[in-house]
């Protein structure tokens, strides 16, 4: 059975270090924060200039001026910071952010990330995954394995308008994991979700990758 998104979260938010700044990008991402592990001290990067995210708010404790880059509404931590737009970006540009966790609408076999836009429909705005894949040390991706239609969202190359090339780390989708060693390399299926064979998985996928699953897993 693939996994939920809160699964997908939480797999993500186990390659988190103590001490990490990470920023978590729309949609999947966001729900990364509530899977911190005790004891994991990360600090919650949001490109509007909010640095020390808190948990999303209770009903009774939204305030609607503090929100994250996606217009979510969010809650301060004792240590929050508030910086402008120009230095939030130059944190993420000057290489200070240790990992981004996006969402994407296709990633190719060669690293590369599409998760902007869709020719021919409406664009919110690019937001800034482009100076993020360009300047944070490690990029996770968390999608869908497959579209609505069923195609593979992991692909041979991208069709869509790319966010940046050669820029993905680390691949988790619905029903499996893959990893690259560096950007030399291709990518390597590492787990599958539960009920997930390699050959279903072989079958709805258009990308070429290796297989080196951890111990327990599937074969």
């Amino acid at each position: 059975m693939p996994w939920t998104r809160d699964e997908m979260a939480a797999r993500a938010a186990r390659e988190l270090q103590d001490g990490f700044y990470v920023n978590l990008g729309i949609g999947i991402p966001t729900l990364v924060g509530n899977h911190i592990a005790p004891g994991v001290d990360v600090t919650l990067q949001s490109e509007n200039g909010m640095l020390g995210l808190g948990p999303f708010p209770t009903e009774d404790a939204v305030d609607a001026d503090i929100v994250n880059a996606g217009k979510q509404t969010i809650s301060e931590l004792d240590r929050t910071s508030y910086v402008s737009s120009a230095d939030s970006f130059a944190m993420i540009r000057g290489g200070h952010v240790d990992c981004s966790v996006l969402g994407g609408m296709e990633v190719s076999e060669t690293g590369d990330l599409a998760n902007w836009m869709v020719p021919g429909k409406m664009i919110k705005g690019p937001g800034g995954a482009m100076d993020l894949v360009a300047g944070v040390r490690r990029i996770i991706v968390l999608m869908e394995h497959a579209a609505r239609d069923g195609s593979s969202k992991f692909r041979r190359a991208c069709s869509l308008p790319l966010t940046g090339a050669n820029v993905v780390d680390m691949l988790i989708t619905d029903r499996a994991v893959f990893v690259r060693p560096d950007r030399r390399s291709g990518f390597v299926l590492t787990e599958l979700a539960p009920g997930v064979s390699q050959a279903e998985l072989r079958a709805c996928t258009e990308a070429q990758y290796d297989v080196a699953l951890v111990a327990g897993q599937a074969t």
